[in-house]
């Protein structure tokens, strides 16, 4: 398989509301823009699907403004497989493999669910919060089903919409965090995010008649090859729910391993940027949720900005002041719906945490380091790198990020094949 070679000014890495932002900003400046994306269409997570099927006007306007733009390239359904060198990513395609060199690039690859084991967690049936939201956007059959969502975080609300609308039976939304500080995350959003404080207001409207309980932590879940019931506990009161599906979220973690990668400095489990969106790495710049969840507006706002720098365009006081409005309301997420000592405890001893590899809580108890449970127990060795496992145990033990190797994602040999002979062409 031979490789394609392509060359662009600006390369944007994810085509969600951060990377649509981000280019549609860079277009006036007249530089070439690529954007790559591992899905078919555009959108990410929070517009899956494709503009056509959200109802926020602001996606229909940056696809168009993009799709007919005649110095953006698009590559969908590209996968990253590796960087070559700093200005030169490779994307393995369904049918090719494409070398991509650039001046500039704009990491807008957003997060991931942070999945926490506990008993039963591996079961059928038991899924991420937003992976359930993904399978239902992908047209995942869920009518009927009765369907439990737990956890923390306002994903759950929303969740809960997709699936009510879906023809689901949502039968619970289970709240770690206790009354008072919903409460007085509540009262932030009407002083300072008046639009946001309606959004919530709506969407538990919409939701009134389904059971949201708070202060309530999952026990385990459980079934005979199936899931069957879940087990809560709310502080002495023990409670037991039949489900066929649930549906469990524990915040997002930023996908910072290709920053990381690349010599990108992170702190605080996402990546350290400047006032221009500029990470440590002068020609890299980030946005969206690898700078830490805070929805859609937050997104754009960055992205805008870093769109803006990146093809050396002007900032302006507005594009600075909705974007310290969006990381405002990311603070409040932080700070209302972080994890919690008992839900760092939620595993017993013999449960799995990480799954490719079968390794259970007491083997890795017995590491004070990733590297070390890793080298012992084979850890993160499996396909997903460690991206679930890894951040599970970051939360569970305050272990270090786990440190990405190339290949970013498993490919196919004839990837590898293709890369090798371009590599051996260029020492020739």
């Amino acid at each position: 398989m031979k490789m394609q070679e392509l060359h662009t000014g600006i390369l944007i890495i994810g085509a969600g509301p951060a990377g649509l932002a981000a280019a549609s900003a860079a277009l006036n400046s007249g530089k070439q823009i690529l954007i790559a994306d591992d899905n078919p269409l555009p959108g990410g997570q929070i517009w899956r699907g494709g503009p056509g099927k959200v109802r926020d006007a602001r996606a229909a306007l940056f696809w168009d403004r993009c799709q007919n733009a005649l110095n953006v390239q698009w590559l969908h359904s590209a996968r990253l497989v590796a960087f070559s060198h700093p200005h030169e990513a490779i994307f393995e395609l369904p049918e090719k493999v494409v070398s991509v060199r650039f001046e500039r690039l704009i990491l807008c690859n957003g997060g991931r669910e942070l999945l926490l084991p506990f008993d039963g967690w591996t079961l059928p049936g038991v899924t991420g919060a937003g992976g359930l939201q993904a399978l239902i956007k992908a047209g995942a059959d869920v009518r009927g089903k009765r369907i439990v969502i737990a956890g923390t975080g306002p994903l759950l609300l929303a969740v809960a919409e997709t699936a009510q609308k879906a023809g689901a039976e949502v039968l619970l939304v289970a709240e770690i965090q206790p009354i008072f500080k919903l409460m007085r995350f509540m009262g932030q959003l009407i002083l300072h995010h008046r639009s946001k404080a309606l959004q919530a207001i709506s969407l538990y409207w919409s939701l009134k008649k389904i059971p949201y309980l708070s202060n309530i932590i999952i026990e385990k879940a459980a079934g005979d090859g199936q899931l069957a019931e879940v087990h809560f506990r709310r502080g002495d009161q023990l409670m037991t729910v039949q489900a066929d599906l649930l549906a469990c979220g524990f915040g997002v973690t930023p996908n910072t391993e290709i920053a990381r990668l690349l010599g990108c400095s992170t702190g605080g489990g996402a990546v350290i940027h400047d006032e221009r969106q500029c990470t440590s790495v002068p020609h890299i710049y980030v946005a969206g949720e690898i700078t830490g969840f805070g929805g859609v507006e937050k997104a754009i706002a960055e992205g805008h900005i870093a769109g803006l720098a990146a093809s050396d365009q002007s900032i302006s006081h507005g594009d600075e002041v909705r974007r310290e409005e969006a990381q405002h309301f990311m603070g409040l997420l932080r700070d209302t719906f972080a994890v919690n000592d008992e839900v760092r405890r939620l595993a017993s001893d013999s449960t799995l945490v990480c799954r490719c590899e079968d390794v259970p809580v007491a083997e890795l108890r017995q590491h004070a380091s990733w590297r070390s449970a890793k080298l012992i127990t084979r850890a993160g060795m499996g396909a997903c790198q460690g991206r679930i496992c890894g951040a599970a145990c970051q939360t569970m033990f305050g272990w270090d990020a786990p440190e990405l190797r190339q290949p970013v994602f498993p490919c196919r040999t004839s990837t590898l094949a293709a890369i090798a002979a371009s590599s051996l062409k260029e020492a020739k």
